[in-house]
């Protein structure tokens, strides 16, 4: 399945190790369409930032169950969305300014 390149990235994500992790090694880490592959995401990340990547490691998270207790007598269950996350490795002198 060919993705355009604007679909491939969904949104950085922004906590705490990911931060860590951009800031001791230079790696980035993105939320990414369930079925963009290496190669289309290193795509992306190049041509949409403009930066050189010298590697891409993904992670498949899936669905978990989740259940609501805040209603007294009824319980709610579902599950968490399943999603795709990449950690993008940059070449040294490069960087990503995602506004934090």
């Amino acid at each position: 399945m060919k993705l355009d390149i604007n679909d491939v990235l969904i949104k950085p994500v922004l906590t705490e190790k990911a931060l860590n992790l951009r800031d001791r090694y230079n790696k980035y880490t993105f939320v990414v369409h369930p079925q963009a592959n290496k190669k289309q995401i290193k795509e992306a990340v190049e041509r949409i930032f403009g930066v050189k990547v010298l590697k891409v490691n993904t992670m498949n998270y899936k669905p978990k169950p989740r259940r609501d207790l805040r209603r007294r007598f009824r319980r709610v269950y579902g599950r968490t969305s399943r999603y795709k996350k990449a950690v993008v490795t940059l070449a040294k002198g490069d960087r990503i300014d995602l506004g934090v």
